[in-house]
């Protein structure tokens, strides 16, 4: 069986493989490192890139936490213990190139004591990953959800479709009535009830992890040298402001930190470096900008370009 020490342990690697690989992508900028311990158990490491060719700031966190769950925590996870462990890596990428997308991806387990079943803990993974394009290019969302496609179904078969209609009203601004961007893929509280194994499961995860680093690569690399202007590196703040609406507002794994007195800095490296909040923009007819604000929208089939 597989343990929540072995499960920490490699991700851990997974963290460092993405560190790098990201930091070859970029060509210069290095990740900083800072080791931090959680009042109440464990830890983790943050490490940020900032200043990069193409990153201008992003996060590669680990983290192993474990102790009491705070009231307000039992209750959104309807759990009856206060004892927890979770452990996971979670990246937010802010590039510096409006053609470059913002992605973000998490891999995490949660445990604690069953009531029910005291020689067997409650436990789960969750987890995803999810492209926010400052302008939507339609090769490139179709890229990003057919690899996905292919991590899920070497799994299962409803994986793709379950997890990516999962993505999309889960990175939902409600506020906005828009998605966040072109989705992804995104699961809780994934079990052996689901009819796979704990080690499938957990081999899931895994491949997910390992797949940031040549979807992100391959994303850089087609848009990086395109010429921009100011006008549209204009449009990529506005676009990082609603990106910071939903990390704000709605994100599970924001209020999650903030709940269990996680450490700020690694909760809120997610956040863009700028972003602008212009009153009532509207794009101009038929522009690129106006034709992305068309794609924000859930139920898009990107895989066959049905849209």
């Amino acid at each position: 069986m597989i343990t929540k020490e072995q499960i920490a342990a490699d991700y851990q690697t997974i963290q460092e493989e993405i560190c790098a690989a990201l930091e070859q992508c970029d060509g210069i900028a290095k990740f900083e490192e800072e080791v931090w311990e959680r009042e109440g158990g464990g830890g983790g490491r943050t490490r940020v890139i900032q200043n990069g060719n193409v990153l201008e700031k992003g996060g590669v966190n680990f983290s192993a936490v474990y102790g009491q769950l705070p009231q307000t925590m039992k209750k959104a996870l309807n759990v009856e213990h206060d004892e927890f462990f979770a452990t996971g890596v979670s990246i937010v990428i802010h590039p510096n190139h409006p053609m470059v997308p913002i992605i973000h991806m998490n891999i995490r387990y949660f445990e604690m004591p069953s009531a029910q079943h005291p020689e067997e803990p409650l436990r789960w993974f969750g987890g995803g990953i999810d492209l926010t394009p400052h302008y939507v290019v339609d090769g490139d969302a179709q890229y990003f959800h057919a690899y996905l496609k292919s991590v899920c179904d070497k799994y299962n078969a409803d994986f793709y479709s379950r997890f990516k209609t999962w993505a999309d009203d889960y990175f939902f601004i409600k506020h906005r009535n828009e998605t966040r961007g072109v989705g992804g893929i995104f699961y809780d509280r994934l079990t052996a009830k689901e009819g796979i194994t704990w080690e499938t499961i957990f081999e899931f995860s895994k491949t997910l992890g390992r797949s940031f680093a040549p979807i992100y690569t391959e994303l850089v690399n087609r848009n990086r040298d395109t010429p921009f202007t100011e006008e549209q590196q204009n449009w990529q703040y506005i676009r990082r402001s609603r990106y910071a609406e939903f990390n704000l507002v709605y994100d599970a794994g924001t209020k999650f930190g903030l709940e269990t007195n996680g450490r700020i800095e690694s909760i809120l490296m997610s956040l863009p470096p700028t972003a602008k909040w212009i009153y009532n923009y509207q794009p101009d007819p038929g522009s690129a900008e106006e034709k992305t604000l068309t794609l924000l929208k859930k139920g898009i089939n990107w895989v066959d370009a049905g849209h």
